[in-house]
């Protein structure tokens, strides 16, 4: 999406010794880019750079919003080999794109485990645990994206050696548990507690009406972290409801065809087409809204920085704007939308099932009010 929000050389100047960060710093120092996208068509076959210090391949993928939040890379492990071992005081989530190999984790006292894992599998690194992975295949390169609270932590701390070379253990974090990376998990809610899903295109979800159409969803809190994500899926002929929230959101394709529209207050929606492998990144505040038009259940894994609740704990992006919050019912969106999504259909010989999911939301419609801008 275009920045509209372009002021004058003159005004830019005044600010301009702000705009370089530690964290891009960082990144250049790597050796790497940071590619400023809202949206990458598949990160399976992204273009990679050699990373040196991790004797792999790799990019960074970040919104400018998201260079002060929580940052996305991919990064590459050759056939037959393993990245360089790394620690760091910022919490990461890694997805397995493609590829078979295992993980060894462990912390300053020496305590460790090794587990296994395949493409679709999710898991989080421990709080400053030393981490390794290991390419399973001597034929085929791996390759995983992840998302890390980087920036924020080297934005605050300016100083490599504290955020890469701290020996302090979070002990509350991880102490060596053999079964740490195992399927156990506990339920509460939406919210699933595990360290590891060896499979998240085809985990079980929740059913969740307050997203519409019918869909699923599930939410993760992975090595006691506070970096979040979810699962959510919607059947063939439906869509989400639009919505906004913070910035940092890396959504990723796991099943699939479809779009999704984004557009800030005001403007006409950008369309973005998805396949498996696709990462969406809506910006800070910006709409956005997933539709399936394909012959499938489609389904996206987001990993992302904590949005905005109300008093309750309630996500905003799931509270109705006629309430207050940052979703769009329905019933209030442009007839524009349902005209997208009738042709997007018919492309594929489908036609849409959203009827029930609209007649199903009049029945606890709130009032309509005057939303501020």
């Amino acid at each position: 999406m275009a920045d509209k929000t372009i002021v004058s050389d003159e005004m830019a100047k005044k600010f301009e010794t702000e705009r370089d960060t530690p964290y891009e710093r960082w990144v250049r120092s790597e050796g790497l880019d940071i590619v400023p996208a809202n949206y990458i068509r598949n990160l399976r076959t992204v273009d990679l750079k050699p990373w040196a210090s991790r004797a792999g391949r790799g990019i960074f993928i970040n919104h400018e919003a998201s260079r002060h939040s929580n940052d996305c890379y991919v990064c590459e492990i050759p056939a037959g080999a393993k990245l360089e071992p790394r620690r760091q005081i910022f919490e990461e989530m890694i997805l397995i794109l493609s590829g078979r190999g295992s993980t060894t984790v462990r912390n300053n006292a020496g305590q460790g485990v090794t587990f296994e894992w395949k493409a679709g599998a999710i898991f989080a690194i421990p709080l400053n645990c030393w981490h390794q992975h290991f390419n399973g295949s001597g034929a085929e390169p791996a390759r995983f994206v992840a998302v890390t609270f980087a920036p924020s932590v080297i934005n605050m701390y300016d100083d490599l050696d504290f955020v890469f070379g701290n020996s302090h253990d979070f002990k509350k974090r991880f102490s060596g548990e053999p079964d740490y990376f195992s399927t156990k998990g506990e339920q509460n809610g939406f919210l699933l507690q595990t360290n590891f899903v060896p499979d998240a295109v085809n985990l079980p979800l929740i059913a969740a009406k307050e997203r519409g159409a019918g869909g699923g969803h599930i939410r993760f809190n992975m090595a006691r972290g506070a970096l979040a994500s979810h699962i959510s899926q919607f059947p063939v002929g439906t869509y989400k409801k639009a919505h906004k929230h913070g910035p940092g959101a890396h959504v990723i394709i796991l099943s699939g065809e479809g779009y999704s529209l984004m557009w800030g207050e005001g403007e006409e929606p950008t369309r973005y087409d998805w396949e498996i492998g696709t990462l969406i990144v809506p910006p800070n505040a910006t709409f956005h809204q997933h539709f399936n038009s394909g012959v499938t259940p489609a389904r996206y894994l987001a990993f992302k920085h904590s949005s905005p609740r109300n008093k309750q704990g309630v996500p905003m992006s799931w509270i109705s704007r006629r309430l207050g919050g940052n979703q769009i019912d329905y019933a209030d969106e442009t007839p524009a939308v349902r005209k997208i999504f009738a042709d997007a259909l018919a492309k594929n010989g489908l036609q849409s099932r959203m009827s029930e999911a609209y007649t199903r939301e009049l029945e606890t419609l709130p009032p309509k009010r005057e939303v501020a801008a």
